[in-house]
């Protein structure tokens, strides 16, 4: 039996390759599955092989070769490809593997179990020949090497997502350290070994012994510090094992040191050596016997003691008799200087996986890299996002202000007006077309009764999954009447999150309700004024007012300056229009450069340019991108430049209007038929705003959204209402199935009841009887139906599960029929529960919506409503519209 360790293999497990790679490919790769058929099936056969299990020393370069495919696969696939990969901890074969989507972890699995093997190849070495000792000195060494590259190369890149519920603690920075450490402390015994058969000198073996005393004391160290779980993972006898073996080679190093002093006649030096290590023979040897440690290692301890111990009698009595030297103290004696034999040594084929590699293929060679492909996504991202901001935002920001600079000067009506004193001005005209093609009032009204049809209904869904939890909790309490011993909690504590989340439903209803209220008040306001727009043209021109300028006003001095004003005023609009057109095309141009742009092959052919099985990274192309992105500048230069213009126009016009309004303040006439003109083109401004309101929308605040995977805010009123209603649906299931569950348990405890009964029957008044529901109170859904067991509901009272229902006096016939219940109004919230004092001979009903409950699994198995199984995620609310300003 060997007295060295060895590394045991980590059990692997079958892996999906074929799927998991055919299903990333078609998904993710760009190209066709078919085409790289053989490349999977070579990474199956490669993977068969190259995770270790066998000892055997072809299996070298089976493992070097896969490890090798496996950089290349990570330089075109990303490491989570959906592939599971299984291997069980080591020195657990039989435990519940570790399962990870993770080709990194695959590439650690490889490495850790290539240590493996050449720890076992060491460890079965023949140390008996110097050729054996050789071998196995250089396997620990490679064994240590590869542990050193898992550390600083591999395990470094894992990332563990939050989805992974258990972490291979066995793949750690500081298991690999202690496992390096212990491969190095046994080469450097090997090399003792050897030294010793050569019959070196003493003064030099006992410094390779004092250096295998200081690896093993370092792997100890390293092991003791660790925490528990990675301290966890080592089996009970190696620690007393390395701690033996760090004891035995630093007596061994004393004991060779004592037989260096006696050859320099140093007597009483050599004492106190022997001293030292009859000590650390017998630390050895008490922690050897007491951690049960192989045989072989403890007969090495209690050969080395017995002939210190002789040895040590020797000197003694030869310096009693003889010499009369000195003992110096222990702590007199000069520290042993330590000699270094070994080091970590990585293979070849390990640092430079080409090697191996050579010519031969490469696993997804044609397929482009992911790191490529990233790069490619950036970039694209990188572009939508300057043209969206510097291009987009910005030209829109620009027409917005003309627009509200214009609006706020009544411009271009004003000039209109007095340009065009009878008739209607052409931009008007275009804008009245506008709403009547769009047949814009019924379009609006007809908006506003969808939205209010779907507030509605997603308050009768929230009513129907409350009325669930009603008729779950009425069941309970008259079971509770039958039997006060029910072992579970009553429903108004057991759906505390239930009712919680339907408080916060309600609560985003009404703040809908108020913004659809706003909507609708705005549209009262303008709708007359709208109406007005979807008149005929003559209709239209008889509702406004016309204006005669005299050709004696036109040639006074102030008419004249008024004309002069008007044509500067309009000269100054049109350019600004001008100005638009300029905009609109520079925003087009980019458009049209950004579809077009491709900068895939420019990628690709970068890509190719890197050293073979490098891994690519997004950043190298960082430089690419840059300078691809530079060809945007000259849009966003002459935005700038656009924006600069439009500002010296603006305040232009400014002044040209001021000029102008002071040059005819004294015309009604022409006052008239501009008040006229400009309320029909606010009105316009206003359909516009009230449809974009119901069209798009405003962004609503965040909420929990059950089964929901992507985040995207609702930005349509429809749409809010209808994401709403899906919401409230998953909510009503979610009421059902927890209702059902606790109608099963209720149905089970009244079973036991009853077979406990059977004994008692000749008693029957000791035990009311429990209920039984039959086959026809359960609805087509699975719901217990216990309306026939209920008593009549009651007015201004609490159902058991907190919710204030309408009902009759509690005189009435128990055979009256149930109300149904009724809708509230899409602005009012639900009321909430009435405290009210217990009945007599009834089990107290307590309000339902109590305090939060700590999340826990229930008495069914099930998890707590505000569980993170359910999987709530969020979405938005809409903010109410701004609250419109009323015409003067």
């Amino acid at each position: 039996m060997s007295n060295l360790l060895a590394i045991p293999f980590k059990k692997t497990y079958p892996a999906d390759v074929k799927e998991a790679t055919r299903n990333y490919i078609y998904a993710h790769g760009g190209q066709h599955p078919e085409e790289f058929k053989d490349d999977i099936s070579l990474w199956e056969n490669l993977r068969k092989e190259g995770v270790g299990g066998v000892v055997h020393v072809d299996r070298i370069n089976a493992s070097l070769l896969y490890h090798a495919q496996l950089v290349s696969i990570l330089t075109k696939l990303p490491p989570d490809i959906g592939l599971d990969i299984a291997y069980a901890p080591i020195f657990q074969q039989n435990a519940i593997p570790i399962t990870l989507k993770n080709l990194v972890f695959e590439r650690c699995g490889v490495l850790f179990n290539l240590a493996s093997l050449y720890s076992q190849l060491a460890a079965c070495e023949d140390r008996s020949t110097m050729d054996g000792i050789k071998r196995a000195t250089a396997s620990y060494q490679y064994s240590a090497g590869v542990l050193s590259f898992l550390k600083t190369s591999c395990i470094p890149k894992i990332v563990y997502s939050p989805n992974d519920e258990d972490i291979p603690r066995d793949i750690s920075e500081v298991f690999a350290t202690a496992l390096e450490q212990l491969m190095l402390a046994q080469a450097q015994e090997c090399s003792w070994q050897m030294a010793k058969l050569n019959q070196y000198k003493n003064a030099l073996i006992a410094k390779v012994a004092a250096k295998v005393a200081s690896l093993y004391q370092a792997t100890y160290q390293t092991i003791r510090e660790a925490t528990p779980p990675i301290k966890g993972i080592f089996p009970s006898d190696w620690l007393p094992h390395i701690e033996a073996k760090c004891h035995h080679f630093s007596a061994v190093s004393k004991y060779r040191k004592s037989m260096d002093e006696i050859e320099s006649s140093r007597y009483g030096i050599e004492i106190a050596r022997l001293q030292e290590a009859q000590s650390e023979a017998k630390k050895a040897y008490d922690i050897a016997r007491r951690g049960r440690i192989a045989p072989t290692v403890l007969q090495d301890i209690q050969s080395l003691l017995e002939i210190v111990q002789k040895n040590l009698s020797r000197a003694e009595r030869d310096n009693d008799l003889i010499y009369h030297h000195d003992v110096p103290a222990s702590s007199a004696l000069a520290p042993i200087v330590q000699a270094n034999l070994v080091s970590s040594t990585i293979p070849a084929d390990l640092s430079d996986p080409t090697g191996i590699i050579g010519n031969g293929r490469l696993i997804f060679g044609e397929l482009v890299g992911w790191g490529a492909k990233e790069a490619i996504n950036i970039y694209n991202d990188r572009r939508q996002n300057l043209i969206k901001e510097k291009i987009l935002d910005v030209s829109s920001e620009l027409q917005d202000t003309a627009d509200e600079t214009l609006r706020l000067l009544h411009l271009p009506s004003t000039l209109e007006a007095l340009e065009r004193p009878i008739g209607l001005p052409p931009s008007l005209l275009r804008k009245a077309e506008e709403v009547r093609l769009e047949d814009g009032p019924n379009k609006i009204e007809l908006s506003i009764e969808d939205v209010q049809l779907l507030a509605q209904q997603d308050h009768a869904i929230l009513d129907e999954a409350m009325d669930i939890l009603d008729n779950e909790a009425s069941e309970d309490e008259a079971a509770r009447k039958y039997n006060d011993n029910l072992n579970r909690l009553p429903s108004h504590e057991a759906n505390v999150a239930l009712i919680g989340k339907e408080k916060r439903y309600r609560s985003i209803l009404a703040q809908a309700a108020a913004s659809d209220e706003t909507v609708r008040q705005k549209w009262d306001e303008w709708e007359q004024s709208i109406v007005e727009l979807t008149w005929s043209d003559e209709d239209l021109e008889a509702s406004i007012p016309s204006s005669t300028v005299s050709s004696s006003t036109a040639k006074t001095p102030q008419g004249r300056e008024t004309q002069t004003h008007a044509r500067a005023l309009r000269v100054q609009i049109e350019g600004l229009d001008d100005l638009h057109r300029v905009r609109e095309q520079l925003v087009r141009r980019a458009q049209t450069l950004a579809a077009a742009d491709e900068i895939r092959g420019r990628v690709i052919r970068v890509a190719a340019g890197f050293a073979r099985l490098t891994e690519v990274e997004p950043a190298m192309f960082e430089d690419v991108s840059d300078e691809e992105l530079a060809k945007y500048d000259k849009f966003i230069v002459e935005m700038s430049e656009i924006g600069q213009r439009q500002g010296a126009i603006l305040t232009e016009i400014q002044r040209r209007n001021e000029l102008f309004l002071q040059s005819r303040k004294d015309d009604p006439a022409v006052k008239e038929r501009e008040y006229a003109l400009q309320s029909l083109d606010l009105a316009y401004h206003k359909y516009r705003e009230i449809t974009r309101n119901l069209d798009e929308g405003f962004k609503p605040p965040r909420i929990m959204l059950l089964s929901w995977t992507n985040r995207f805010p609702c930005f349509s009123y429809r749409q809010f209402y209808n994401d709403l209603a899906t919401i409230f649906l998953q909510f009503k299931e979610a009421c059902k199935n927890w209702s059902r569950g606790r109608n099963q348990q209720i149905h089970s405890l009244t079973r036991s009841f009853q077979n406990m009964s059977v004994g008692q029957r000749d008693k029957p008044a000791e035990m009311s009887p429990s209920p039984v529901f039959t086959a026809s109170q359960v609805d087509s859904d699975g719901e217990i139906d216990d309306r026939e067991e209920l008593p009549p509901s009651r007015s201004a009272v609490s159902t058991p599960s907190g919710r204030a229902t309408d009902a009759v006096n509690p005189n009435d016939s128990a055979s009256m029929p149930r109300e149904t219940p009724k809708l509230l109004p899409a602005s009012t919230p639900r009321p909430l529960a009435q405290h009210t004092a217990p009945q007599p001979q009834q089990a107290q009903m307590t309000p339902a919506r109590a305090k939060k409950a700590a999340v826990s699994k229930s008495g069914l198995g099930l998890p707590a409503l505000n569980s993170s199984e359910w999987d709530f995620e969020e979405v938005k609310l809409p903010p109410p519209p701004p609250t419109p300003k009323r015409r003067s």
